[in-house]
């Protein structure tokens, strides 16, 4: 008579408790991801078992619940995919996307893994890097395109060619302001003025600071008041001086109409600004880190890399709620958030752990009564081999 079936049941009984309980002392952990034991049967050549043992522990990599919270580098993974972290030149993976910034600029989690992607202006075909966000500032960018839409009044009179004086309001059909910088970030406040020549003909003229610049430009229009032709909007100059770089705008008109109302302005913008610090970083669900400066410009930083396995359950647990490549795993699949078979980002959110706590307690009492039956298993035996001790 032996003890060995029930003394393997009561290892895996105590195996399975402690599953269990890391389930459920788990059970806040951002990212966390329950596991499972599984069991199997051992026979020799005998017709009675050998007992039990643990075939494996198997982790449930299903998504949780995302939750909302209030920063911007708490970060959600809305689908497959996991973070890719560099830990002292080990690659993790991750779930938890509980990130912060620290003194050098790196993205890190509460362990110091630093988060990996594809800087800015790479492209994400090669392998990612530590993403590190700039101390500088963003430089002042010079005025190189202005676009606008506008309608001009299709009654409004010819006026005499060659008469334009900026300063003479009679002598054009329209004045329009806007500002524009140079290479210094100085604003220069400008005007673009209109002048009818002809029938469906416009002269386009910008200023800048009382400075006309030499160019001409002129559009025209179709019977039905469409745009059809810009011509020489591509080099308005200017020289501001004062240390700063001369001055090459284009002007881009497309959508302006010509119709019998009066003169209204659509839209307007250009592509200059001043210079700007880093205010405040966000993450978007394509995986860009988006830089936003004193100088309302929003940059775009890089861009953080996901990864994904083949087998999920042949990945293995290294602690930090981080997980490596094995062979069982196999190597990771690289890409973008939103790509392919990738989920999106959510910043100011996080994924809450997938244990169940309901079902962890219903399994821990079938746990504790397999580990007692177990134990009566062995008082049961014990019993016999005393009651075979004493005969006589």
């Amino acid at each position: 008579m032996g003890f060995s079936q029930a003394l393997s049941g009561l290892r895996a009984a105590a195996t399975n408790l402690d599953v269990v309980s890391n389930n459920i002392a788990n059970s806040q952990v951002v990212g966390f991801k329950s596991a499972r034991a599984q069991f199997a049967d051992v026979y020799a050549s005998a017709q009675v078992g050998l007992g039990t043992r643990v075939a494996g522990i198997f982790q449930d990599f299903s998504d949780g619940n995302i939750e909302a919270t209030s920063r911007n580098m708490d970060i959600a993974i809305a689908g497959k995919g996991f973070f890719r972290l560099d830990q002292q030149d080990q690659i993790q993976f991750s779930r938890n996307g509980q990130f912060t910034i620290d003194k050098n600029g790196y993205i890190v989690n509460a362990d110091g893994a630093r988060l990996t992607g594809y800087p800015r202006g790479e492209g994400f075909g090669g392998q990612p890097e530590v993403l590190q966000i700039p101390s500088a500032g963003l430089e002042a960018n010079q005025t190189a395109n202005v676009s606008g839409v506008f309608n001009l009044d299709a009654g409004s009179p010819v006026l005499p060619a060659g008469t334009f004086d900026m300063n003479d309001s009679d002598t054009y059909s329209y004045a329009n302001s806007i500002t524009m910088y140079d290479s210094l970030g100085n604003a220069h406040p400008s005007m673009m003025y209109f002048t009818k020549i002809g029938d469906n003909q416009w002269e386009v003229r910008i200023s800048r600071g009382g400075e006309l610049a030499p160019e001409v430009g002129q559009i025209d229009f179709d019977t039905n008041g469409l745009l059809v032709n810009q011509t020489n909007m591509d080099a308005f100059t200017f020289a501001p001086g004062a240390g700063a770089a001369n001055m090459s705008v284009e002007f881009e008109l497309d959508g302006t109409t010509q119709f019998a109302n009066q003169f209204e302005q659509t839209e307007i913008a250009q592509d200059g600004y001043v210079s700007g610090t880093l205010m405040q970083v966000a993450v978007d669900e394509n995986g860009g880190i988006i830089g936003t400066y004193s100088n309302e410009q929003q940059v775009t930083l890089g861009t953080v890399a996901l990864a994904n396995f083949q087998s999920l359950e042949g990945l293995k647990s290294v602690g930090g709620n981080a997980w490596i490549e094995t062979k069982s795993s196999g190597i990771p699949i690289l890409s973008v958030p939103g790509e392919g078979q990738f989920g999106s980002l959510m910043s100011g959110a996080v994924e809450a752990s997938n244990v169940d706590l309901t079902q962890e307690l219903v399994a821990m009492i079938i746990a504790q009564r397999n580990y007692q039956a177990n134990a009566q298993s062995i008082k049961a035996q014990d019993e016999a081999l005393q009651t075979t001790m004493q005969l006589k």
